[in-house]
């Protein structure tokens, strides 16, 4: 069997991962804070938030994002890793919510119909897989 590129991808962030995402201020400033995202297998990203929290602010300001993912720690240095940009949309529709609902979010919120909870979803364009071994990445674009 061939392994993708897509594969690479999802051997990356297929399962929660910690990533720092990248969004824009209202004075157009990057500002970067970790998130925990995880694709879906069609490579929607998707993460869970607080709806009056300062990235949902900058989202729906301005929906593009950056996301890195992969090669967290000084022990994985030589992994591969993801640089994805996307545009996010903010979702509070109940189906979505209860969808990406977990035991895990039990922490933050009282349960899927919190309303202070929503999902981030990153419909990614442009997937870079970056390898130590390679200068440039193998790039995956919509």
């Amino acid at each position: 069997m061939t392994v993708t590129l897509k594969d690479q991808i999802l051997a990356i962030i297929g399962q929660p991962v910690l990533g720092a995402l990248a969004t824009v201020t209202p004075e157009g400033k990057p500002w970067t804070r970790y998130v925990v995202p995880q694709a879906d297998p069609d490579l929607t990203i998707h993460f869970c938030t607080f709806v009056g929290s300062r990235k949902i602010a900058h989202l729906r300001a301005n929906p593009e994002v950056h996301l890195t993912v992969g090669n967290n720690t000084l022990e994985n240095m030589g992994q591969p890793y993801l640089q994805i940009a996307g545009r996010a949309e903010v979702s509070t529709d109940p189906a979505i919510k209860k969808k990406y609902w977990h035991d895990g979010l039990k922490a933050y919120f009282s349960g899927a119909g919190d309303p202070n909870y929503c999902v981030v979803l990153i419909r990614p364009y442009r997937i870079e897989y970056q390898t130590f071994e390679s200068q440039a990445p193998q790039v995956w674009e919509a």
